[in-house]
């Protein structure tokens, strides 16, 4: 008879977990949640204070009747679910179906897998945190309400298979609101003007900033190029003075381990990851990887954290690896970051790094698939780099007079990498200005002088790692929701994504203007955020969560009634084009499908003719002649086809142009990287490339 039953979460954790506690335990997987709310009906008692109705989920049951089984023969069972107050309502659900007693020390938690960390977890049982399920439960509660209540009227109202989410609403109210702000912005027209100088066969540049009246510098704003010809006859070329030279320094200090939204954002920056496959690819890393000559380990912490804390013995073991790699000089002395956390956080768990710093990322590259390596890389490199001095650059500026024009110039040098030796940051790897010796008084070189045009421009659209960026800043959602957030409304179709960036939908813009009318409140951001704050507090076990959720209800009650009321049937039309249809002679519509939007005859299901509506280039075919047509694949990946597909093969994941390759005339594409647009040949054995001009 086996003595202890464990029981996680994933198959994965189970198969880690095993290797590290031995033949007298057993490790079985949940394999995620096992009771929900039914998805037939609302499953709470509105009457008796919002009483869930759970049953197991379908598909669980013989899970549920292994687990059963198991647990008779066992003498001790603990629950080891995640961390989270997810995982702590998957341990409440578990021991609610295996009849474990409210009270009893079953729940263990650890923050890595690794078997030191395991090993004192099950030492140290405890019984579950009722006020964690309760705030889990309110969550999923509020957010049942939200969905089955109004999900319903939009498709009376609108059509049928949408959806409103309390959270996911407010994601999408933000990137339409973007959109509003971009099509209602007004260019404003604005100059500058750059003087390339030089000294010593060093040229730098410095740019107008104003006047010096009386003694005193001036701002001076050039709206138009009649301000700036004003300028520019004031202007003496052989008369640039140095009036002012000032030396200095500066620091940049590293940043903070990864939270789950910085790691998010960074990941798609850095990576062009997207959010869910940055979590997928992580949980792989938290769980275990089966690493050459270790055994099957957790490389990573708990990936769902709000907190940058990292525990004392980690900082002093990591201190010990700086000094002995890098030198003295690169260590910070060791930071907690315990004082760092925002008001917001729940600081419930350290922040993401690295269960161990030794396991250095190019030694375990060949355990690790491509992407495995590249997030584990940038988790390693970010966290070991906050634990590393600052980076310091010798600075100086620089105030240059002709006449009595301003012009001002800056420099900067690295003078001391530190924390950049690990973690490098794109942004900085042009900011070494070089500047010559200056001294105050004597006159530079005018190479020339340039008057620019410049329009202001509309704020950007969101992307994946702004708007999770945004969505934490204003407290919305929790780590655990940013990438559901997003692939709900992707999967919706209320936005898409284009070059990247989120654009709203027109069945989008129409269900947020709907739930902005009538739930104003509901999708309102700082409404969210305070229920939020609010839920935090339930798990803090200062707030009944029933009192949370009547409180909201009986509002949101009242709203659903008068939208009920007011709410005419809106019907989408679909917009029409010139292509006739070649069956019956009417005018083809656009319609949209699970791979984008095609043109489809109005007279279905009389006429069902369809066509792709076909994104073409003004490029033809290299093989055939045909056009070179944009087109996506069943992942929504953009690539180039013919038109004369299936006939012709040609394809192309980077974007043909028109100009022949010059060295063997085959067909060049743009290829695009984070700074840089190539045009490189199709043709390998060729090799040409160079930068696009711009």
């Amino acid at each position: 008879m086996q003595k202890n039953l464990v029981i996680v979460e994933s198959p994965a954790k189970a198969k880690t977990i095993g290797k590290f506690l031995g033949k007298n335990y057993k490790v079985k997987a949940s394999v995620g949640h096992v009771r929900d709310l039914p998805k037939s009906s609302l499953g709470i008692d509105i009457e008796n204070k919002y009483e869930p109705k759970y049953i197991t989920i379908r598909g669980k049951g013989p899970i549920v009747q292994e687990l059963k089984r198991e647990a008779k023969k066992s003498d001790n069972i603990y629950l080891a679910t995640d961390p989270d107050r997810e995982g702590e309502a998957i341990s409440w659900h578990l021991a609610y179906l295996l009849g474990i007693k409210e009270g009893e020390p079953i729940r263990v938690e650890f923050n890595e897998i690794t078997k030191e960390a395991i090993l004192e977890a099950i030492k140290k049982p405890r019984p579950i945190d009722k006020n964690l399920v309760d705030a889990q439960q309110a969550r999923r509660i509020l957010d049942r309400l939200v969905g089955y209540k109004i999900s319903p009227l939009l498709w009376r109202k609108i059509k049928k298979g949408l959806s409103a989410g309390r959270v996911q609403s407010v994601a999408v109210k933000l990137i339409c609101d973007r959109e509003k702000e971009i099509e209602s912005f007004v260019p404003e027209e604005y100059w500058s003007i750059k003087a390339v100088l030089a000294k010593d066969d060093i040229s730098f540049e410095a740019n107008f900033f104003g006047v010096s009246e009386d003694g005193r510098e001036k701002k001076v704003k050039l709206p138009n190029k009649e301000a700036v010809d004003k300028i520019l006859n004031t202007l003496d070329k052989d008369n640039f003075v140095i009036k002012e030279v000032k030396k200095g320094s500066k620091k940049r200090n590293p940043y903070p381990p990864y939270t789950t939204s910085t790691l998010q954002q960074d990941a798609s920056r850095k990576l062009g990851f997207s959010t869910r496959k940055t979590m997928m690819i992580a949980q792989q890393l938290y769980e275990g990887i089966d690493i050459k000559d270790e055994g099957t380990v957790g490389l990573i912490t708990y990936i769902r954290t709000d907190s940058t804390r990292v525990s004392e013995e980690v900082v002093k073991v990591t201190k010990s690896y700086i000094i002995d790699n890098y030198g003295k000089a690169y260590s910070n002395g060791g930071k907690t970051y315990s004082n760092k956390t925002r008001k917001e956080a729940q600081d419930a768990h350290e922040g993401i790094r690295p269960t161990s710093v030794l396991r250095r990322p190019e030694n375990i590259k060949d355990s690790l698939t491509n992407d495995q390596y590249k997030l584990y890389d940038l988790i390693w490199k970010r966290f070991v780099s906050s634990q590393m001095s600052p980076a310091k650059y010798d600075t100086m500026s620089v105030k240059i007079f002709s006449n009595n024009n301003i012009f001002k110039a800056s420099g900067s040098k690295l003078s001391f990498d530190g924390f950049l030796k690990v973690y490098s940051i794109e942004e900085d790897k042009d900011k070494d200005i070089e500047m010559p010796l200056l001294e105050e008084g004597e006159i530079v070189k005018v190479n020339k002088i340039e008057p620019n045009q410049h329009f202001t421009q509309p704020p950007a659209r969101y992307t994946e790692a702004s708007l999770i960026k945004t969505l934490e800043e204003l407290g919305i959602g929790r780590p655990s929701t940013y990438a559901p957030i997003i692939s709900t409304i992707l999967n919706r179709e209320y936005v898409v994504l284009n070059n990247k960036s989120f654009v709203p939908t027109e069945l989008g813009i129409l269900v947020n203007d709907l739930l902005e009318e009538y739930f104003k409140d509901i999708v309102n951001e700082k409404f969210t955020a305070d229920l939020e704050e609010k839920l935090d507090k339930i798990a803090e076990g200062e707030f009944p969560w029933q009192l949370v959720v009547d409180d909201f209800y009986k509002e949101f009650n009242v709203l659903l009634k008068k939208a009920e009321e007011e709410i005419d049937k809106v019907k989408i039309e679909d917009e029409v084009t010139d292509e006739i249809c070649e069956k019956c002679g009417r005018n083809m519509v656009v319609k949209r499908g699970r791979y984008g939007k095609f043109l489809a005859c109005p007279g279905y299901p009389e006429c069902k003719n369809t066509k792709a509506i076909l994104d073409e280039l003004d490029v033809p075919c290299p093989e055939c002649g045909g056009n070179i047509i944009r087109r996506r694949s069943k992942k929504g990946r953009l690539f180039y086809g013919c038109s004369n597909f299936p006939n012709c093969k040609f394809v192309s994941w980077n974007e043909p142009i028109k100009e022949k390759c010059p060295q063997c005339n085959g067909v060049l594409v743009k290829k695009k990287n984070k700074k840089v647009t190539i045009i490189e040949c199709i043709n390998k054995d060729c090799g040409y490339s160079r930068n696009e001009e711009k």
